[in-house]
């Protein structure tokens, strides 16, 4: 099983729970889990990380390029079966112009592609102004959950110490 991490988990980890200052462990974990042929990200997300010309950017430059999948040419081919979906609800044209234009969309088509599991931290929402990844998630079968969710799943251990 692969995870695609969504900006908002990396974005969430750096100011909330996983401070680049105080919790590496979290992000080694995610080095060595890519290392492991399991956890991803995009290019477009590291565009997102990127415009916040902070820390995070610092570490997706000098650690994490390896991280972050091109939009290749099978991702191209699984946007249209997005798009097809997007625009077959009954979403604001608003929020389909803004989905188009976001990382969101060409994460849901590298999940496709690559049969992968999404994991973001957003929820699903009945809005017909915003489209949320878990709702896009559901109407086409991708699996998705929250990166605490992923956490225990692959048993991540963050001790301090020798036990």
């Amino acid at each position: 099983m692969t995870y695609l991490l969504d900006a908002n988990v990396f974005i969430q980890a750096k100011n909330l729970h996983y401070g680049l200052d105080f919790c590496p462990a979290f992000w080694n974990w995610i080095l060595e889990k890519n290392l492991a042929g399991m956890v991803f990200s995009i290019d477009k997300v590291a565009d997102e990380i990127e415009a916040g010309a902070d820390e995070l950017t610092e570490w997706a430059e000098s650690e994490a390029k390896g991280i972050f999948h091109p939009t290749d040419s099978p991702v191209i081919s699984q946007l249209g079966l997005v798009s097809n979906w997007v625009k077959s609800q009954d979403f604001e044209s608003s929020a389909v112009n803004t989905f188009f234009q976001v990382a969101d969309y060409y994460l849901i088509g590298h999940a496709l592609a690559r049969n992968s599991v999404i994991v973001t931290h957003e929820v699903p929402s009945n809005s017909r102004k915003n489209i949320k990844i878990p709702n896009v998630c559901a109407g086409l079968g991708i699996s998705f959950l929250n990166p605490f969710e992923m956490l225990r799943r692959e048993r991540a251990n963050f001790v301090l110490g020798v036990r």
